[in-house]
């Protein structure tokens, strides 16, 4: 149960959102821009690099919904995903996109654990300077992302399966927040729809 009253009937970060909403609003704007604005990365590889670090944050929420939304991206029936669980080594991604994860990873023990070894492997495999930069920013943004989902302890969806139709919608819709005059209607709208099923 979340640890503060929101009256909010929605799980993870969603819940969060419409709670407050100028801090939901900037919040949504910055995961849109890094997910699906302009990058010479993909929006499934950005979904990649942003379930790996939730992952490794034991963030349940954020990993799962945005690993439904990387799979809505590759359309692979989770097979980059379900490697990437295995190790970034054995992963089903380029040898760029390995080179930028283990980036991400070190990123989300602390900045300083990035070496200039790190930067010239992904460099040495491709990767431009842009999708460094926003490798290294997608990974901060959801070591911020997962600890506010988890430190306040949102509720989680009732069922897995929910994160597919999740992820779906993420990767076809993102991440845009309605209009601040248009958020009261909409958490009347959810709670309707939540007090119907």
């Amino acid at each position: 149960m979340t640890y503060i009253k929101t009256d909010i009937p929605q799980p993870g970060i969603v819940e969060l959102l419409f709670y407050k909403g100028p801090t939901g609003k900037a919040l949504s704007k910055l995961a849109q821009t890094l997910l699906h604005g302009p990058s010479t990365l993909t929006s499934g590889e950005r979904e990649l690099i942003a379930s790996h670090v939730s992952a490794l944050n034991d963030c349940e929420f954020c990993h799962e919904s945005h690993s439904a939304s990387a799979n809505a991206h590759f359309n692979d029936q989770g097979g980059v995903v379900k490697s990437l669980k295995i190790g970034v080594d054995k992963a089903e991604v380029s040898d760029k996109m390995k080179a930028l994860l283990k980036i991400a990873g070190k990123v989300q023990i602390s900045g300083k654990e990035v070496t200039p070894d790190l930067i010239e492997q992904a460099k040495k495999e491709g990767a431009t300077d842009e999708e460094i930069h926003d490798t290294v920013l997608i990974a901060s943004a959801f070591c911020m992302y997962n600890r506010y989902v988890d430190g306040l302890n949102t509720n989680l969806p009732e069922k897995k399966e929910e994160y597919v139709d999740m992820g779906k919608r993420m990767a076809k819709v993102g991440y845009k927040y309605p209009p601040l005059f248009m958020r009261k209607f909409v958490i009347r709208q959810m709670k309707k729809k939540s007090s119907s099923n």
